[in-house]
């Protein structure tokens, strides 16, 4: 695998993970030093029994812990009670099982960890409209809204109060740490440890480009993983990205949890993208056949998209403020050289050019107008085995 270096990005961006990954990991060993602190709480195991908590809301049973196994066969809904707000009430989570009439493999579907992506909520939510329990081997568990506080207001980040008002990434934090100083890490320690660790045999995390971005039909997958690599070719995308990206990602955790899991990326966010939804939801559903969860034909998979599989992300960074004109479209070639994006100022005078330092093809670029300097404007995949061009270093 192939990384180039990119400066003053910023490293919230899963898109820029392969730039900067190790100041993250030492950021993440520093959370976990100051969290190591805290007296540990005891989470539920595997097999101690669904909680309920005796709340209902809006009819549905609000549960503090899941176990599927003591669930009938069926579709139940539960609100799963997440961190306290400052308040003293609770986030709470919605959650969905579909239970087989007969065992099998326990699939867990993700959305809302980032509270500006609606396209995954969406795919989720009809994934789970075609499950019929009654024909079902085996298990799906679906999560719609890890995020509860960033949904509210569409913001990708929760806005965490504990010291002023922070924009916190979870998807940074998984496991997470139920005693965590921060909501945020207790979050995704609940969410890990009392919904999905002990429930599931395999996991999609399904997210879209950040506001402000658009990216193709895309997954994030460690394709050196050969169960990760048979569940994400079975979507009929344009690209995925064969790298680790972030600690913290929740495939990531669940990946060192023996739960093989990737990241499906739906395009844009703030939408619903209802054309690219339905190439997950066709995926998806190849991935319940695979497992052998529904029955039923493979519909088309990475074969049929002729998927481009990339081992290195380039991002092309501004230099200077002004607004910018896109020269490329999502999933182009691109050549060594080719101008992809001209920058001008409030008078229309050209103040930047911007070209491709090497091949590859676009995978995301910015659809806001404008843009400071250390901006990243287009992200270019691309396979290290082919030629560089240009003069790009390949460390």
């Amino acid at each position: 695998m192939t990384i180039e270096r990119a400066e003053s990005l910023d490293r919230r961006d899963f898109m820029i993970a392969a730039t900067v990954g190790a100041a993250v990991a030492l950021k993440a060993e520093q959370a976990q030093a100051q969290s190591a602190a805290v007296a540990p709480t005891a989470s539920p195991s595997a097999g101690s029994g669904t909680v309920y908590t005796g709340d209902i809301i809006d009819g549905k049973r609000v549960i503090s812990a899941l176990d599927v196994a003591d669930l009938a066969p069926g579709k139940h809904s539960f609100y799963f009670q997440g961190v306290q707000m400052p308040t003293g009430q609770h986030w709470y989570v919605s959650v969905m099982v579909a239970k087989g009439a007969a065992p099998g493999k326990r699939l867990g579907l993700i959305s809302g960890i980032h509270g500006d992506e609606m396209s995954p909520m969406h795919t989720v939510q009809s994934v789970m409209r075609q499950l019929e329990p009654a024909g079902m081997s085996g298990t799906v568990l679906a999560v719609f809204d890890v995020s509860r506080p960033a949904i509210e207001g569409m913001e990708r980040r929760w806005p965490s109060s504990g010291r002023g008002i922070d924009l916190i990434d979870i998807n940074r934090l998984f496991p997470g740490n139920e005693n965590a100083p921060d909501a945020p890490s207790r979050h995704a320690g609940l969410v890990f440890n009392r919904l999905l660790r002990a429930n599931l045999d395999y996991g999609i995390d399904f997210h879209t480009a950040a506001t402000g971005m658009d990216m193709t039909a895309f997954h994030l997958a460690r394709m050196d993983l050969p169960e990760v690599k048979a569940m994400a070719e079975l979507y009929p995308i344009e690209q995925i990205f064969d790298n680790p990206a972030y600690p913290g990602l929740l495939a990531n955790a669940l990946i060192a949890a023996g739960i093989p899991a990737f990241t499906p990326e739906i395009g844009r966010p703030r939408v619903f993208d209802h054309e690219m939804i339905a190439l997950f939801v066709e995926g998806t559903m190849n991935v319940l056949k695979h497992h052998g969860v529904v029955a039923g034909a493979i519909g088309r998979t990475g074969k049929d998209s002729n998927v481009f599989v990339a081992d290195g992300m380039l991002p092309i960074v501004t230099n200077r403020g002004g607004f910018v004109e896109l020269l490329v479209k999502l999933n182009e070639t691109v050549e060594a050289g080719q101008k992809v994006a001209v920058q001008r100022n409030t008078f229309g005078e050209v103040v930047a050019e911007y070209t491709a330092p090497r091949s590859g093809k676009v995978g995301a670029r910015r659809t806001d107008a404008t843009a400071e300097a250390g901006t990243p404007i287009v992200f270019m995949l691309f396979d290290s085995a082919q030629a560089v061009g240009g003069d790009v270093v390949v460390e």
